[in-house]
């Protein structure tokens, strides 16, 4: 399984918001922006500031998917 970022992408169209406003709200760097982008782990404590920023909850941020086997 992998963490996949898919709602938090579909919870930024939802309140027009752009990555780079995500970014300035949660207080992000650019290279976590892009891990994000390409579906690499970032931290719990960065989880955590994305949802404080945001003001929702951890499902509305990342989901768990199955790899292919």
């Amino acid at each position: 399984m992998h963490i996949s970022y898919k709602p938090l992408w579909h919870t930024l169209v939802e309140r027009n918001m752009r990555k780079e406003d995500l970014r300035i709200a949660a207080g992000l760097t650019t290279n976590m922006i892009a891990n994000m982008g390409k579906g690499k782990n970032i931290s719990m404590e960065t989880l955590v500031r994305i949802c404080e920023a945001l003001n929702c909850g951890i499902l509305d941020v990342i989901e768990l998917e199955k790899d292919d086997e």
